[in-house]
């Protein structure tokens, strides 16, 4: 790359969230849940009967407002887990039943249910995908398969595959998107290969550059304890942002992604940069936020004590 600009500043960590009125969840004397203001309104009536270990009075956190559970003596519906309401009490949506319980967040969007059908939403609960398709997969890569017609295998096994149907793959807009042939920025679904899915303007550009300029750092401390001896091109990581700012979340979010283009690990390399771009930050598990400096010591640290146990590692760091 001929032009560098300037690196991102890296400043202390800012609240950039905006005041929100505290809620809390409250329990009823038969155990259902609803959430009430501080000062004691109900917002939203205790009817949820909640699996998850939730405390009378714990605060609700995030955008809107989630019960892991069933409205009392309610037949779950298919496919579908919990509840989620914005912070004034009004319904948004049912997630989609995903690892016992409802569905993850995934590039800034998660799947939820209605009428039988699959789509996504945000994390405000806007709808970013009209639910019209019988099962989708979370996005990956800008990418979400879907099918129709299928269904869950007939089986007592835990875990089930989606089976049947007719199969195709959509962006981010929900546009169905057509395979081509292989090139160098290609991106596999499926043993199919669909366009690079991603644009960006210069800013985004400027802010994937710093993530580029220490991608030869990064990309090792990751492969670290990856037992297959892997190829200069191989052991890269590519980065994209996922997510932009929006209502409620003044961030861009980038994620990390190996050399088949899946994500980099369950935790860590997923960062926050705030709109302006000064502060950046690792977005740990729970979305705990680490600053990146921090984070990156703390990964070093252990990549080099990994390398110094297992010495005969095949994915050496530099010195």
């Amino acid at each position: 790359m001929k032009k560098i600009l300037p690196a991102i500043l890296l400043m202390p960590i800012l609240s950039f969230s905006q005041e929100k009125e505290l809620l809390k969840y409250f329990k009823s004397k038969d155990s259902l849940v609803g959430v009430k203001t501080q000062s004691g309104k109900i917002i939203i009536p205790a009817q949820f009967k909640i699996f998850s270990y939730l405390k009378d009075g714990e605060p609700v956190k995030g955008e809107t407002v989630y019960f892991d559970g069933f409205k009392k003596d309610e037949k779950p519906g298919k496919n579908e887990w919990g509840y989620v309401y914005d912070r004034k009490g009004n319904f948004l949506y049912r997630p989609f039943f995903y690892d016992n319980g409802a569905d993850y967040f995934s590039e800034g969007v998660r799947r939820f249910v209605k009428d039988g059908k699959v789509g996504f939403v945000d994390r405000n609960g806007k709808v970013v995908i009209k639910p019209e398709h019988d099962f989708v997969s979370p996005f990956n890569y800008g990418y979400a398969a879907f099918c129709d017609g299928c269904d869950w295998e007939k089986t007592e096994d835990e875990h089930k595959a989606i089976v049947g149907g007719t199969w195709g793959v959509m962006n981010f807009k929900g546009e169905i998107i057509k395979p081509v042939s292989k090139s160098e920025n290609t991106i596999k679904v499926d043993g199919k290969y669909y366009p690079y899915p991603f644009s960006y303007n210069e800013k985004e550009k400027s802010i994937l550059r710093f993530f580029e300029e220490r991608n030869k750092m990064l990309s090792e401390i990751y492969y670290v304890n990856h037992y297959d001896k892997l190829s200069d091109a191989e052991r890269k990581l590519f980065f994209e942002i996922v997510e932009k700012p929006k209502e409620n979340f003044q961030f861009y979010q980038v994620n990390a992604y190996d050399y088949k283009k899946t994500d980099a690990g369950i935790s860590g390399y997923k960062f926050l940069v705030s709109e302006d771009g000064k502060n950046i930050m690792t977005l740990e598990f729970d979305d705990e936020r680490i600053p990146f400096e921090k984070w990156l010591k703390n990964e070093r640290k252990q990549a080099e004590k990994f390398q110094k146990e297992h010495p005969d590692n095949p994915n050496k760091l530099s010195k």
